[in-house]
C-alpha cells in the first residue's frame, strides 16, 4: 500500500509540473484522480496544492471545493504496480525548462522572420477586415498601402461577408454641437473623430444612418451630407428640388445588403411634402403624393428618428397619436392611429428584430421612470415589456427629468438630465441589460454635459458615401 501511495504521489507531482509549465488548468480527469488520492489519504501539503484552479475571481475558490466534492464519489481505481526504486527528487521549473524552450526574445525574432515576412499579401485584407473596429484608428497610420486598402473593391467584399457588429453611436453634445463623438459600447470607450469636410460655419446635425454611413442635415434644413465617420468618406448631396424651410423628419435605407448597392434618403415635412434621394442616380425625386387618408398637417416628432424595418421607414406623429410609414421600394404611404400610453413624455421609436418599440419617460406624481413598450401588430396597442431598475429610478424622484434616446438597432443610448444630475445609459433590448456609460462625450469636457442629438450606426470600414 505504501509503495502504491508513493507512486501515486510521484505521478501527481509530475502532472502538476506539466500544468505549471504550460499554464493550463487541471482537466476533469485530473480532478477525478485527485478524488481517489483523497481516499488514500496523502499528506496535507499535496491536498493543498491540488485545490488550485486557474480562475480569476474569488468565487472560484468555493467552486473548486464544490467540484472536488462532486468528483469525490468512490469508483473504480486501478493501482499502479509498486516499484522498489525511491521516487526521484523533483526538479525546479527552471531546471525542467532548461534546454526545452527558447528564450522569449529569440522566439519573437524567429516568428517575425520566418512567418510574417512570408505572410501572403492576398490575406492581408481578410485579416484586417476581422480586426476590432477600434484598432482602425491606429491602422491608417501604418503605411500608405494599408490606408489605400480601405477603398479597394476586394476589401469591401471582405467586410460585406462579416456579420454586423454591435452598433456605435455618433453624438453631438449641447456644449459643442460642431464636434461629434462616437461611443463604442463593446469597449465602453469614446472616440472623437474629425470630419474636415463638414461645414464649420453651420450647425450640422446627425439625423439618420444606414450601412455604416451617417446622414447629416444643417440646422437651416437646406443641405444634406453623408459621411462614414470611420474613414471620413464624405459627400454633399445635390440641392433639393422642393424648397422647404421648415423642420423635416429624415430616414435612410440601403438598396441592398450593404452600402455597395447604394442608399436612399427620405425627408418629409409637416405639410406632407417629401422627396427621396437615390445615391445611384445622385438626384432627388418626388415619387408621388400622400394618399388622402393621411391626416395633414403632420405633427411629426422630429426628435424621434425613423425606424427602418425591411425597407419601410416608420415615423412617429401626434394629433392624432400614431405612426406613419413609407415603403422605399413600392412608394406606398400608410398611417396607423395608436394611442400613446398615459403620462408619457420624451418618447421615441426604436426597433429590434423587426419589432417596433417605444421608449419614453413615464411620470406620475413625483416619480419618473424609463419604460419600454412593444407594438402589438394585431391590436395596434402598446404593451409594456420592460422598465429601468427601481434603484436607478429613485434618483429621478422629484426632479424634472428630460430624455434624449438614440438608437433604433437593438441597442439604445439614453441621455437623462435635470438641473441636479446627468446620466448616460445604454439598454440592450435582447438581453434587457441596463449599463451606465462612463467617461465624457467631449475630450476634456465637463461631466454635466448632455447629448443634444445623434444616431446609431453599424461601424463599417468599407462603407463609402
Amino acid at each position: 500500500m505504501e509503495g502504491g501511495l508513493a507512486m501515486l504521489r510521484q505521478l501527481i507531482g509530475e502532472f502538476e509540473e506539466l500544468l505549471e509549465l504550460y499554464h493550463r488548468s487541471p482537466p476533469h480527469s485530473y480532478l477525478h484522480l485527485q478524488s481517489h488520492s483523497q481516499l488514500l489519504q496523502p499528506p496535507p501539503h499535496y491536498q493543498h496544492r491540488l485545490c488550485f484552479i486557474s480562475l480569476d475571481d474569488k468565487s472560484a475558490e468555493d467552486g473548486c471545493c464544490n467540484i472536488i466534492m462532486r468528483a469525490g464519489k468512490p469508483g473504480n481505481f486501478k493501482m499502479v504496480e509498486p516499484t522498489n526504486k525511491p521516487p526521484p527528487a523533483k526538479k525546479s521549473r527552471k531546471e525542467n525548462n532548461r534546454g526545452r524552450l527558447p528564450d522569449a526574445s529569440c522566439s519573437t525574432e524567429t516568428m517575425e522572420h520566418q512567418i510574417w515576412k512570408e505572410f501572403p499579401e492576398d490575406l492581408f485584407e481578410a485579416v484586417i477586415a476581422r480586426l476590432p473596429v477600434a484598432s482602425f484608428f491606429r491602422f491608417r497610420s501604418v503605411c500608405s498601402k494599408w490606408n489605400s486598402m480601405l477603398t479597394s473593391h476586394s476589401f469591401s467584399q471582405q467586410c460585406a461577408q462579416l456579420p454586423q457588429t454591435q452598433p456605435w453611436f455618433y453624438t453631438i453634445a449641447h456644449e459643442n454641437v460642431s464636434t461629434g463623438a462616437m461611443y463604442d459600447p463593446t469597449l465602453k470607450k469614446w472616440h472623437h473623430p474629425t470630419i474636415p469636410s463638414l461645414p464649420t460655419k453651420l450647425i450640422v446635425l446627425p439625423v439618420a444612418s444606414a450601412g455604416g454611413l451617417v446622414c447629416f442635415l444643417d440646422s437651416g434644413h437646406r443641405s444634406f451630407y453623408v459621411c462614414n465617420p470611420l474613414t471620413r468618406s464624405f459627400k454633399e448631396l445635390p440641392a433639393r428640388s422642393v424648397k422647404v424651410w421648415s423642420r423635416v423628419a429624415v430616414g435612410m435605407t440601403l438598396n441592398g445588403e450593404s452600402s455597395t448597392g447604394g442608399y436612399k434618403i427620405l425627408w418629409v415635412s409637416c405639410d406632407g411634402e417629401y422627396e427621396v434621394y437615390d445615391s445611384m442616380k445622385n438626384y432627388w425625386t418626388r415619387p408621388g403624393n400622400m394618399p388622402p387618408g393621411i391626416t395633414v398637417p403632420l405633427d411629426l416628432s422630429f426628435g424621434s428618428q425613423a425606424v427602418n424595418i425591411g425597407g419601410t421607414l416608420y415615423f412617429m406623429r401626434y394629433d392624432p397619436d400614431g405612426i406613419i410609414s413609407y415603403n422605399m421600394v413600392s412608394g406606398v404611404w400608410q398611417q396607423f392611429i395608436i394611442p400613446a400610453p398615459l403620462d408619457l413624455s420624451d418618447h421615441t421609436l426604436a426597433e429590434c428584430g423587426g419589432r417596433v418599440l417605444l421608449v419614453g419617460l413615464l411620470t406620475k406624481n413625483a416619480a419618473t421612470c424609463v419604460c419600454i413598450w412593444e407594438l402589438q401588430k394585431m391590436t395596434l396597442l402598446w404593451t409594456e415589456v420592460d422598465r429601468m431598475p427601481n434603484v436607478w429610478c429613485l434618483e429621478f424622484y422629484g426632479k424634472h427629468v428630460r430624455m434624449t434616446c438614440l438608437g433604433n438597432k437593438g441597442l439604445l443610448l439614453l441621455s437623462l438630465r435635470s438641473r441636479q444630475m446627468n446620466r448616460l445609459v445604454t439598454y440592450d433590448v435582447v438581453s434587457r441589460e441596463w449599463v451606465k456609460v462612463p467617461g465624457s462625450v467631449l475630450p476634456r469636457g465637463k461631466k454635466r454635459q448632455w447629448i443634444a442629438g445623434g444616431t446609431a450606426f453599424h461601424p463599417c470600414l468599407a462603407a463609402s458615401a
